[in-house]
């Protein structure tokens, strides 16, 4: 599947970033991965495949699909 790159709040071109899944429309996020055990243990129904990154509000703000 191929992805297209959105935007990125990041100076230096690293994370944190979004993309598209063109094929499906579905959204990439590329951040920090979360680590904290309490911010972990509040999380719902998540799956052994899941897992949660950080990302700055900016970047959802002046980047995510409105549609």
């Amino acid at each position: 599947m191929t992805l297209r790159f959105i935007g990125t709040t990041s100076d230096h071109g690293n994370c944190p970033t979004l993309y598209e899944v063109e094929e499906t429309g579905e959204i990439l996020v590329q951040g920090e991965r979360e680590t904290d055990p309490e911010h972990l243990a509040q999380l719902r129904d998540v799956k052994d495949s899941e897992t949660f990154v950080r990302i700055p509000r900016e970047l959802l703000t002046r980047f995510a699909p409105k549609e």
